[in-house]
């Protein structure tokens, strides 16, 4: 099968391949990029599609993917992988509600406490309208930014 997109790496590239490979530096998928796309060069050794899935235990289609991406993208990009654009999930609090929670927090506890507690705090945070609904570990999570 003729293959769409052929692996040309530059010395510069084979070399930062290696150092990578050797040292096992990075993640392991950054690794296991490195190492299918050194064994893909076509200057190279330009194992087939199948003998490197095979040996660095993948599918096929993982190393026509980073085939496609080397092309398309980049050396760079391939090799450390795509940046998420946003976050998987959206921030449940804005910054303002966040600073609100915050002052709260710094004023003192209801009569009857010696201090705020997790689940005071969000009780009372919901109480005062600064959100509809809010977890205590949402809340430990805003304090902690902060902390």
């Amino acid at each position: 099968m003729i293959k769409k997109y052929i692996v040309r790496l530059t010395d510069q590239e084979r070399n930062e391949l290696a150092a990578v490979i050797k040292k096992l530096k990075g993640t392991s998928q950054k690794v296991r990029r490195a190492q299918i796309l050194f064994k893909a060069d076509a200057d190279g050794p330009n194992w087939t599609d199948h003998r490197i899935a095979e040996a660095f235990g993948c599918r096929t289609k993982t190393v026509e993917n980073i085939r496609q991406r080397l092309v398309e993208c980049g050396f760079r990009e391939t090799l450390d992988g795509g940046k998420r654009e946003t976050a998987p999930v959206e921030k449940l609090l804005s910054g303002d509600q966040e600073a609100r929670i915050i002052a709260t927090r710094i004023g003192s506890p209801p009569p009857g406490y010696a201090n705020w507690t997790l689940r005071l705090l969000a009780r009372k945070v919901v109480e005062l309208g600064i959100v509809e609904s809010v977890s205590y570990e949402t809340v430990r999570r805003t304090l902690k930014k902060t902390a």
